[in-house]
């Protein structure tokens, strides 16, 4: 029998600061267009799909999180307002070209447990970057592993990414495990990448290139 996933810490989400849309003035190229995110089965017990207004739940679960509000735009202290502008600010993000924000939900009673995205801000340049978070209870039953495997290979077949990224703090060795064992491979440290919390924090890059071989398991779309 296999071991259980071990109880990763969120990926930090490069996406956590977008800017906000608008139109382009007269002298300005036209943006990225509006990109639709599709529903997907990330396994036997995992749907990845839009945020609804309905996962203001697990926006207060995650609030309630030491780390993830570090990371993420989730609002801490919760409020219902501030919950809503959440969910709002995703469908912005797709709704802008920005990237797939997806809500990660257990399949056999429709809870939402987490959040993953693709963002595409460098893809003019052959790269988009992922994030992730779980809430405390969905850890160690594979979910992040499922999302993760689900929406790399995702990127890399259908949407032809040339390359993934992935930002993982040095001490996350269970996130850095997970994203191994799909094939990422780490690049090295960039020292003083990210702001988290009060102190710039060292992230370790980790890549996979569409040139690098087929990603274990298959992302099906959901009808």
């Amino acid at each position: 029998m296999a071991a259980p996933e071990p109880d990763p810490s969120p990926a930090p989400d490069p996406a956590r600061d977008p800017a906000p849309g608008s139109d382009p003035g007269p002298d300005q190229a036209p943006g990225p267009e509006p990109l639709t995110v599709p529903s997907m089965s990330a396994g036997p017990d995992f749907v990845l799909r839009p945020w609804e207004m309905s996962d203001l739940p697990l926006v207060r679960e995650a609030s309630l999180d030491p780390y993830i509000p570090l990371i993420t735009t989730i609002p801490a202290p919760y409020s219902e307002a501030a919950a809503e502008a959440f969910v709002r600010r995703q469908w912005e993000r797709a709704a802008t070209g920005a990237g797939y924000p997806f809500a990660i939900v257990r399949s056999r009673d429709r809870r939402p447990v987490g959040a993953i995205g693709l963002w595409l801000r460098d893809l003019p340049e052959g790269r988009a970057s992922l994030g992730y978070w779980l809430t405390g209870l969905a850890r160690g039953q594979g979910v992040a592993r499922a999302a993760l495997r689900t929406v790399t290979g995702w990127a890399l077949r259908d949407l032809g990414v040339p390359r993934l990224q992935l930002y993982i703090e040095p001490w996350n060795t269970a996130s850095a495990r997970i994203a191994e064992d799909i094939g990422f491979r780490r690049e090295g440290l960039l020292r003083g990448w990210q702001q988290v919390g009060d102190e710039r924090r060292d992230m370790a890059v980790y890549a996979l290139l569409n040139s690098d071989g087929p990603v274990d398991g298959r992302a099906v779309t959901a009808d």
